[in-house]
């Protein structure tokens, strides 16, 4: 009589299932005492590792979509935090950002003027836009820039600078004038124009 075929396993078996409707030659799905069934059921279906059943593809996709919203619900949390953070560090500390941004604007506004980065006759222009009258006009610059207006004026006799009157002086800085007229006076000055940005900037607090 034939003795019956045997196998050995070199770890203890924890469990043994056999596949039902299995077209191949009969096999075993063993699970070892470490470790879970893995295969494929009859209906050919993923085997989840942990439990050993065949999973389902629409509650997979569900489960995806589950943690995909979940993350991005704890990303707009974040982003909401950070915004919020950001606000109140901004809040305690304006004053000192616009004081710093008045700053630093002066000393690049100073470094354009000491490389004569500028256009005076578009300065005097802006401010004369502001004159009540344009009858005797007198514009005071620093003698630094009274040629670059005097060329300006005499390239465009009719422009927006004819028939005023320009005068040297020491007192005022380059890039900057005094506009004097019967009917008021209009400052230009790197300053003035630095103390209206930092109202501008406390305004917004």
């Amino acid at each position: 009589m034939a003795q019956a075929p045997t196998v050995k396993f070199s770890r203890l078996i924890k469990s043994v299932r056999v596949l039902d409707n299995h077209t191949e030659s009969p096999s075993l799905n063993v699970t070892a005492n470490k470790g879970a069934a893995v295969g494929m059921k009859s209906g050919g279906g993923p085997v989840d590792a942990e439990t050993g059943m065949e999973q389902n593809p629409t509650q997979a996709l569900e489960a995806q979509r589950a943690a995909f919203s979940q993350a991005s619900r704890m990303l707009s949390s974040a982003a909401a935090q950070l915004g919020q953070f950001c606000e109140k560090i901004f809040g305690e500390h304006a004053e000192e950002i616009a004081r710093l941004s008045v700053e630093i604007a002066k000393k690049i506004l100073v470094q354009k003027v000491q490389n004569g980065d500028y256009k005076i006759e578009a300065i005097v222009k802006e401010a004369l836009k502001n004159a009540p009258t344009r009858q005797d006009v007198v514009v005071h610059l620093n003698p630094e820039d009274l040629a670059e207006c005097q060329k300006a004026q005499a390239e465009e006799p009719a422009g927006a600078l004819s028939g005023i009157k320009f005068v040297p002086d020491p007192n005022i800085g380059r890039a900057e004038c005094v506009v004097e007229s019967p009917k008021g006076i209009i400052q230009s000055l790197i300053n003035e124009h630095l103390e209206r940005v930092a109202k501008a900037l406390k305004k917004t607090e």
